[in-house]
């Protein structure tokens, strides 16, 4: 009896996975119609994608279950399987890739400093690549963390600046690094001194343009390499959650397989 109720279960999943896709599938498309910028535009197509699959899977675990359709159901066991297995490679990519690097602690300062040469190869080719990387600046101009990192601090003294408690971007992208010995002006504005630029090549590339500030130094690449690590962490953390609850439904869903082949297996050998 307990095993029977695993179809109707494996049907209430779906349907609620069903339900889901389709906020999904619509947001994706309306980012693809109203999205104004490159950073929004670029997450257009993988949203509706996974709309498009979630949507998809969901309709052959519900109708494979349900209405006993043993090849759609044995098919939605293949490809839950995959999604199992590429969710462990991902887990397994994402701890050993962001294992690697973290913000250098300077004395007398609330905030760090970041090296790229601190983090792991992979992840440091994909930053320095420089198409991959004007799309990033694209998406940290877009996203105007350094004219809210301005207005923030924009009446502080010296002293508090140093106090401050920056983000990784914050530091690496909005303001020179220390080693550059640069008089504070203000947050985006520094004065440069004598030979300021000997003991790291950042220094060359500062500008107290908004538009320009360290945006092509290797400290903003480190930086948003270090805010990048912070987030896969997390997404790895949660995937373990929806691995375990992928295996429970990939579990209940070879039950309800076994459900069908055994009714289909009595009905051809039934004759009236």
């Amino acid at each position: 009896m307990a095993c029977r109720l695993s179809n109707s279960l494996v049907g209430i999943l779906n349907l609620i996975t069903f339900l889901l896709s389709i906020p999904i599938l619509g947001a994706g498309i309306w980012l693809s119609r109203e999205g104004v910028s490159d950073c929004e535009r670029f997450l257009d197509r993988p949203v509706i994608i996974i709309g498009v699959f979630l949507m998809l899977v969901s309709l052959a675990g519900l109708i494979g279950a349900c209405c006993r359709v043993t090849w759609l159901l044995w098919l939605y066991l293949v490809v839950m399987f995959l999604l199992i297995v590429l969710g462990i490679v991902f887990t397994v990519f994402a701890f050993v890739v962001t294992n690697k690097g973290a913000g250098e602690v300077l004395s007398g300062r609330g905030y760090k400093e970041y090296r790229l040469g601190d983090y792991s190869d992979w992840l440091q080719k994909r930053v320095t690549d420089q198409k991959n990387w004007n799309k990033i600046k694209s998406c940290l101009a877009d996203s105007k963390v350094c004219t809210d990192f301005h207005d923030k601090y924009l009446n502080t003294s010296l002293p508090d600046f140093y106090q401050a408690h920056l983000s990784a971007i914050q530091s690496g992208c909005c303001k020179p690094s220390n080693d550059c010995g640069f008089t504070y002006e203000g947050p985006t504005n520094w004065t440069r001194g004598n030979g300021a630029s000997a003991t790291n090549p950042d220094c060359n590339l500062w500008d107290n343009n908004l538009d320009t500030l360290c945006f092509n130094c290797q400290s903003c690449k480190a930086g948003f390499i270090d805010n990048l690590k912070s987030s896969w962490k997390k997404v790895a953390a949660v995937n373990i959650i929806f691995l375990i609850f992928l295996i429970v439904v990939y579990s209940v869903g070879c039950c309800a397989f076994r459900n069908n082949r055994r009714d289909n297996a009595y009905h051809q050998g039934w004759k009236p």
